[in-house]
């Protein structure tokens, strides 16, 4: 990242007049250079910098904590929905507008007063703009310093921010009601989700299952519901563990494997991690009671960031607090975190009324933070939950980088086999990759703690059509159950031996022929007008009637004066 003397070289000429207005500095008798030298020396200077980051409102200062809170640096894009756009002017616009005086946002602002500045950086899908604030001029920033002293003047719609909370309020776990700690159960889901469509894909419609696919796989998961299966989805796919094609989903063979084989704690960060940079998984579309339209103007991901980096500015890291007062403190600080134009946007409720203007902020963008924070973070393992109250986990606190992510060490166990039942039992202790693989030649049960699953003929043939034979299971089930594999278990799979093929008996009704000697039978089966009608001989005197020739047979054989007994 760029330090305060780069940045100022970079910047347009026009812009040194303002900074100069704004920092103090006297620019007569000084080239641009020498300007830009001065400047620099000025701004470095903690009596300056604290003079003019007490020219302030709380909003702007809000936006600028949140931004060093992030690491010193945001996409333009997604901090621009968060704190409004920057006109980006010339020396005579500067000179008319004076911005560094009447700024029409909250980036505007900063970014006039020299406090952030506009650069590139190489992203996953190329060069994108980003803002930050020079390192060296964030060492000498007092970020200490809070002010909510003109906070009432500089809201000026009482109705859209009501009464304003100075911090969050902490909450004694004493006191706490319905807690819901979190968990890493999205990591078992996503395992027995990548099972079923690698044994058998399944329809989706847009970014979710069809109805029938839901109630098909809900019964296994260990969270049920179709909201978190359809994160589920968003997130495999996200993390390239999922592909759609055509209106099917499918496991995605080439990558699966090595998010398989990774510890709990790894896989857990892929996850976490893919979700919050896809645009994919659009929160908007699953908030409940919200119908937004198509074309409505929705960032997922810089939406997502802004929330983020919300939860790590306002939220204390090792305490519960109020999830109502973190919603109320937001719509007062940056309300225009998601919508910058609360008159554009197309976003219906449950009755078909249209959710515009300011007024809609609770119904909008405090359904989409609650959605936010009871769903995809609480499903992700981040947050835990109570009656009105959240608190980051370990995990929480990881992710958003304020301690080193938890590398913990699980025991493993080892797949187990109740001969009452014939059940396979596997803990969430086993290893991911090898429950994934025992899913794939049983049958499932509906899931709990641990799972259960059944091998039987049906499942044996199944994982025959994936290419599994009979000796890799025995293989696989060795490694678990012990050289000796229980009774039932190495007789199916002595029957099923070579490979998946068949082993099958069937049973069907047939017409059968009796003569009273082996030599009329011979007679009648070497005459080829009667032995068309006949078919596998059951012994010497005895032959299976083809299907539905019985009456050709019959009067064939009567037309030869050979008499017929019908029985039964």
């Amino acid at each position: 990242m760029q330090n305060l003397l780069n940045t100022l070289r970079d910047t347009d000429a026009g812009m040194l007049p303002p900074l100069a207005q704004v920092w103090g500095l006297k620019m007569e008798n000084l080239d641009a250079d020498a300007t830009v030298k001065a400047l620099h020396d000025v701004m470095l200077a903690p009596e300056n910098a604290e003079t003019v980051w007490d020219t302030l409102d709380d909003r702007q200062r809000g936006a600028l904590q949140m931004l060093l809170a992030s690491g010193r640096k945001m996409p333009t894009n997604q901090f621009e929905i968060a704190f409004g756009k920057i006109r980006k002017m010339g020396k005579g616009a500067i000179e008319r507008e004076q911005p560094h005086k009447n700024p029409q946002s909250v980036a505007e602002a900063l970014f006039y007063r020299g406090l952030i500045a506009e650069s590139f950086e190489q992203g996953t899908s190329g060069m994108r703009p980003i803002i930050y604030v020079p390192e060296d001029l964030a060492r000498v920033l007092p970020v200490h310093k809070t002010a909510y002293a003109n906070l009432k003047d500089d809201l000026e719609d009482e109705d859209l921010y009501g009464e304003v909370p100075s911090k969050l309020n902490l909450i004694e776990a004493d006191f706490l009601e319905l807690v819901e700690p979190a968990d890493t159960s999205i990591v078992d889901d996503m395992t027995t989700l990548l099972a079923y469509l690698r044994v058998q894909s399944a329809e989706v419609e847009e970014d979710a299952f069809l109805p029938v696919e839901t109630e098909r796989i809900g019964p296994h998961m260990l969270v049920m519901g179709e909201p978190r299966l359809t994160f589920a989805l968003g997130v495999g796919v996200a993390a390239d563990l999922i592909t759609t094609q055509e209106g099917r989903a499918y496991a995605k063979r080439t990558s699966l494997q090595s998010w398989l084989g990774n510890q709990r704690w790894q896989q857990l960060k892929a996850l976490t991690d893919a979700w919050r940079k896809t645009p994919l998984y659009q929160e908007l579309w699953h908030v409940p009671g919200l119908f937004p339209e198509s074309g409505t103007n929705y960032d997922a991901q810089a939406a997502r960031g802004a929330v983020l980096a919300m939860i790590k500015e306002l939220a204390p890291p090792d305490d519960w607090w109020s999830i109502e007062e973190f919603i109320t403190l937001v719509k007062a600080k940056i309300p225009d975190f998601m919508r910058d134009d609360f008159d554009s946007w197309y976003i219906r409720n449950a009755r078909d009324d249209y959710l515009s203007g300011p007024d809609s902020w609770d119904a909008v963008e405090g359904a989409y933070l609650e959605f936010i924070l009871m769903g995809p973070l609480h499903w992700l393992g981040l947050l835990d939950l109570a009656e009105d109250a959240a608190h980051l986990t370990v995990w929480g606190r990881a992710f958003l980088g304020l301690v080193d992510w938890p590398q913990p060490t699980i025991p493993e166990e080892p797949i187990s086999y109740d001969e009452d039942e014939n059940r396979l039992i596997a803990s969430r202790k086993v290893p991911t990759i090898d429950r994934f693989q025992l899913a794939r030649f049983t049958n499932w049960l509906p899931t709990g703690d641990p799972y259960e699953y059944i091998l039987d003929a049906d499942s044996i043939q199944r994982a025959g059509q994936q290419g599994i034979t009979t000796g890799h299971i025995a293989a696989f089930l060795t490694r678990h159950l012990g050289e000796q594999l229980p009774e039932h278990i190495a007789k199916l799979l002595e029957i099923w031996q070579g490979g998946g093929s068949a082993a099958e008996v069937s049973f069907e009704r047939l017409l059968v022929m009796r003569t009273t000697s082996p030599e009329i039978l011979d007679r009648l089966y070497d005459e080829p007008a009667y032995r068309r009608y006949m078919g596998a001989r059951l012994g010497p005197m005895a032959v299976v009637i083809r299907s539905d020739q019985s009456d050709a047979l019959k009067k064939a054989l009567e037309e030869a004066g050979i008499h017929i007994e019908m029985i039964g």
